[in-house]
């Protein structure tokens, strides 16, 4: 049983390594649920998929235990989730740009010579329940964490695309256990694939970093536009019996779609830093500590970031 001062002891600590904490929280929480999925052999289905949605809430946990010992504002946290008055043209980008993302592969892998099908393009309805879907339970919901609380936290030291590569990494590296997974569509890539993935992955972050600072740090867009990019695979007019015959993928046509899904992202993460530069990818201030609730304990502002000046804020 745990004493007053024990207590107090693991919240000083938490305070003073929030990142860290973060991240241990988050990977824990995630790692378990999906590692269990994973032993129990459970067949792929709707079950399945709610568990590894619920399993997704490792950010968002890691983030509001960290919030709460720290003695931040859990609702001001939260209320990123519901700042939906962005103007419309970011709700227009947040929905429309996943079409553009997805045009400008299929063009790319008809351009190199990708068979399609557009005799499969499934109903269009669906991409509205994938959009609500993918932005409560099957994605979106990890960008309280990810975008909603590391990223503003690392904006205090460092820049938006430092950030972003950061964030990054500590995104694709959360995402072991599905690759580990046989049922899942993580884990049925081939390794050529997972890899161009971790690319795609950093490319999105710059992205998702866009997005969130460029609203004033609205949570609730990028979660959208995070769901909108996931659906995109449904809508991919490839030819499935051409990309593999007799039911064996053809290795270099399932490259082709590979390459060509991760160029339109890495090509829009390039131009980003390129038009709003690295120090922001905004033409506004960025969010920091503040804007999740927190208070910026050793730090002063500097420009458009928060500049340390003692203590621990890693």
């Amino acid at each position: 049983m745990s004493t007053p001062s024990t207590a107090a002891s693991v919240r000083a600590w938490i305070n003073q390594h929030r990142i860290v904490s973060f991240l241990l929280i988050a990977y824990s929480f995630t790692w378990v649920v999906q590692g269990a999925l994973a032993a129990s052999g459970m067949e792929a289905s709707w079950t399945h998929s709610i568990l590894i949605g619920f399993g997704g809430f490792g950010p968002p946990v890691g983030a509001a235990v960290v919030i709460r010992a720290s003695g931040g504002d859990l609702r001001k946290w939260i209320g990123q989730f519901f700042h939906w008055r962005i103007g419309a043209r970011w709700w227009l980008i947040a929905l429309g740009l996943p079409l553009v993302i997805l045009t400008t592969g299929v063009v790319l892998f008809v351009a190199f010579g990708g068979p399609i099908d557009l005799g499969s393009f499934p109903f269009p309805g669906i991409y509205l329940f994938a959009l609500a879907w993918g932005t409560v339970w099957g994605g979106g919901q990890e960008d309280l964490g990810w975008r909603g609380f590391m990223l503003p936290l690392l904006q205090e030291k460092y820049s938006a695309l430092a950030s972003s590569m950061l964030v990054g990494v500590a995104w694709a590296g959360w995402h072991l256990p599905l690759f580990l997974n046989a049922t899942t569509t993580h884990g049925g890539w081939p390794l050529s694939q997972q890899l161009l993935w971790v690319v795609s992955i950093l490319a999105g972050s710059i992205l998702w970093t866009w997005m969130y600072n460029s609203t004033g740090g609205s949570v609730l867009a990028v979660a959208v536009f995070h769901a909108g990019v996931n659906a995109m695979g449904i809508f991919h007019p490839a030819d499935t019996e051409a990309m593999a015959p007799g039911g064996v993928p053809d290795p270099a046509l399932s490259l082709l779609a590979e390459v060509t899904g991760a160029l339109p992202l890495v090509a829009i993460a390039v131009l980003l830093v390129v038009v709003y530069g690295s120090d922001r990818l905004a033409t506004r201030e960025v969010p920091d500590a503040t804007a999740v609730g927190l208070d910026l304990t050793g730090a002063t502002h500097s420009g458009s970031r928060v500049t340390t000046v003692a203590g621990d804020t890693e």
